[in-house]
């Protein structure tokens, strides 16, 4: 997937960068040599990074082409174009860091036993996902996509969310790390007329966007637009909650 759009996906960069300063807090690194921001996106969270540990070498590694052209306007950091389900770093990592990205990648036993496989003993291996797929933004989406109006244009265009249970997670890693697992279901508080859609098309619709064109994208938009906002009404105030379940992994490797 590569057409992301990093102006829709900053439009909501406070909320978004919540998790990430939640998940740096509970870092237990003082000096690492070499940081990577794996899934880096436009480069915002990368920031943060760099300025917690200046004397790292940072790494934002993504594979969207605009979101590292948008990255690549922040000094001070590289940036690599890479396949985030395959990247593996060229010498084991102090700190390889991703926040809400490996929830886009399937088989997730195999993926984060290889990297943390990639730290050096002592390495942390800091981990954000969203674990969103029985809220109503999802099942919007899922109940729309099995509509036969739309279900072979989006055949596998649709992703579940492949994230396990934290439990899961304790015994895949536990073997051979420390660990703190925790969940947080935040409550974004926010503005303007219908921001579920416009949270959603940065990030959830993108790939099923990618798949339409014309009246028919511009359909297919309404229509998950009129799902969204009965399920997150506006409240007296005239603002909108969206909840927003989150599952943070900091491993430690042995």
């Amino acid at each position: 997937m590569s057409n992301w759009d990093p102006a829709q996906y900053l439009k909501f960069a406070d909320h978004r960068l919540r998790p990430v300063i939640d998940l740096m807090a509970r870092i237990p690194l003082e000096r690492p040599a070499s940081v990577y921001d794996l899934g880096c996106g436009p480069g915002n969270a990368t920031k943060l990074l760099a300025e917690r540990w200046p004397q790292a070498r940072v790494t934002g590694i993504d594979g969207s082409a605009a979101m590292l052209d948008k990255a690549r306007a922040i000094p001070g950091i590289a940036w690599e174009q890479a396949d985030v389900a395959a990247w593996r770093p060229p010498v084991p990592a102090d700190l390889i860091f991703s926040n809400a990205a490996l929830h886009w990648v399937d088989g997730h036993a195999t993926l984060f036993a290889r990297l943390l496989a990639a730290l050096r003993p002592g390495g942390v291996l800091a981990v954000q996902m969203p674990h969103q797929a029985a809220n109503p933004s999802h099942q919007s989406l899922f109940a729309l996509a099995r509509d036969p109006a739309w279900s072979a244009k989006l055949a596998g265009a649709v992703f579940s969310n492949p994230v396990l249970e934290p439990a899961q997670y304790y015994d895949l890693l536990a073997p051979q790390a420390a660990l703190d697992i925790w969940e947080t279901e935040y409550q974004h508080v926010l503005e303007g007329d219908n921001p579920m859609l416009q949270w959603f098309m940065g990030s959830l619709l993108t790939p099923v966007l990618e798949r339409l064109k014309g009246a028919e994208r511009k359909a297919f938009i309404r229509l998950y637009g009129e799902k969204v906002a009965a399920a997150y009404p506006r409240r007296a105030d005239g603002r909108t909650l969206l909840t927003m379940r989150r599952l943070f992994i900091v491993a430690t490797r042995r």
